[in-house]
């Protein structure tokens, strides 16, 4: 087999390789190149494949010597298939997106779409919508005659379609629009894969919207672009394997609770069965704070604390395939939330009000335990996804949690 890689101009952080693997295309790399590398990579021999990024997918148009039907319709080019005359251009996003749209429950005929961006995938996703019979498709961008100032002229958009990177890691936590602008809106679609829920997509799933992100259309473009380069056909039903493979695998496991309702016992045994990184958020605090937890309640109060603990929730929430395991306070300020969900599955862990320690936990020590669960009981609700009797047996809490996740993703408990 060839060599074959995903090229780019920033590639932080891809899974383009392990998803390319799981299709049987082993010899799969990250190409991070700037403009002028890109002669000499297009002109190494030992490349068979590449699959295209920011912001070369129109670049890369100039180098094919055949280009496919569609991606001349679509004018952007994500696919390179080497052949003895040079490389052959293809567009395997457009199938890529349009599974992404059924899988999300979102679709278009007779609806008005707004997308955002104009850049290489903005004219995949617009090809793809007019093709399936949109009423309209809007393009906005910062400098177009539709732009960001002037949204409420399409606040009767029926789908929004996110192409920008506003929202990606690392800078995640940000959102192109607010959906409350768009009372008409049924079906959101976000193109970013990394995180799993953007803030886009955490305010569409809190308005009860149909939507999607871009970890199927990822895969199955792979899945297109991989039957090109191995001139094989790759049955459709491997895709939803490979986005349960790689969710599971990138995921993290979140527990919040109740100061000493053990979630640091449990998140190492997690860790241990799981095979992942413990990040303590608290731990996280004091390295940052350089201090411990008493100290800096001592010096800042627990608005301090909060401050800081704030940047570090954001720091582990972007992070994948971890253990996080938080404070007991992280849920009272509302944003934490979206950022331990946005790469997330969150346990609450239950321990008897009786069962609570008070050593070293500045909040606890002259506190009414039993006030405290009442105020915060709802917001661990609202913050997780399941909730968990931690009143037993640590290491039974701990295979619950880890059957419960390999269960939730359809994949076998390693």
């Amino acid at each position: 087999m060839g060599r074959y890689g995903i090229l780019g101009r920033v590639l932080l952080h891809s899974w383009s390789p392990p998803i390319h693997n799981a299709f049987g295309c082993t010899n799969y790399h990250i190409l991070q190149r700037e403009p002028e590398e890109l002669p000499a990579l297009f002109a190494d021999p030992a490349m068979s494949g590449i699959n295209v990024t920011i912001p070369y997918k129109q670049t890369v148009m100039e180098h094919c010597v055949y280009l496919d039907p569609l991606a001349v319709e679509i004018g952007a080019v994500n696919t390179m298939v080497r052949h003895a005359d040079g490389y052959h251009g293809y567009n395997t996003d457009a199938y890529g997106f349009a599974y992404m749209a059924k899988v999300g429950g979102v679709g278009f005929d007779g609806k008005k779409v707004v997308v955002l961006g104009s850049g290489g995938s903005s004219l995949m996703v617009q090809t793809v919508v007019k093709r399936a019979g949109a009423s309209s498709v809007i393009v906005v961008s910062r400098g177009g005659v539709n732009n960001y100032e002037n949204l409420h002229l399409h606040a009767d958009a029926q789908v929004i379609v996110n192409t920008t990177p506003l929202g990606m890691y690392p800078k995640a936590g940000v959102s192109p629009v607010d959906l409350t602008a768009f009372p008409c809106c049924e079906g959101v679609l976000d193109l970013v894969y990394n995180p799993q829920k953007t803030a886009l997509l955490l305010q569409a799933e809190a308005m009860g919207i149909p939507h999607g992100d871009g970890l199927p259309m990822l895969v199955a473009q792979a899945k297109a672009a991989d039957e090109l380069y191995m001139n094989c056909a790759i049955a459709d039903e491997k895709i939803d394997a490979v986005v349960k493979q790689i969710r599971h695998q990138v995921t993290n496991i979140v527990l919040v609770g109740m100061p000493s309702s053990g979630k640091s016992t449990v998140g190492d045994l997690l860790a241990q069965l799981s095979a992942r990184t413990a990040v303590d958020l608290d731990q996280g605090v004091e390295q940052s704070a350089g201090c411990t937890i008493p100290e800096l309640f001592a010096a800042q109060g627990e608005a301090g604390f909060r401050a800081v603990e704030r940047v570090e929730t954001m720091k582990a929430g972007q992070g994948s395939g971890q253990v996080i395991v938080t404070g007991g306070g992280v849920v009272k300020d509302l944003r934490n939330h979206d950022a331990l969900r946005q790469n997330g599955r969150v346990y609450h862990l239950v321990r008897d009000v009786e069962k609570l320690s008070r050593d070293g936990r500045p909040l606890s020590a002259n506190a009414d335990l039993e006030a405290m669960w009442q105020e915060r009981a709802p917001l661990y609700a609202q913050a997780s996804d399941v909730t968990v009797d931690n009143n037993g047996a640590p290491e039974e809490t701990a295979d619950m949690i880890w059957r419960d996740f390999c269960e939730y993703f359809g994949v076998e408990r390693p």
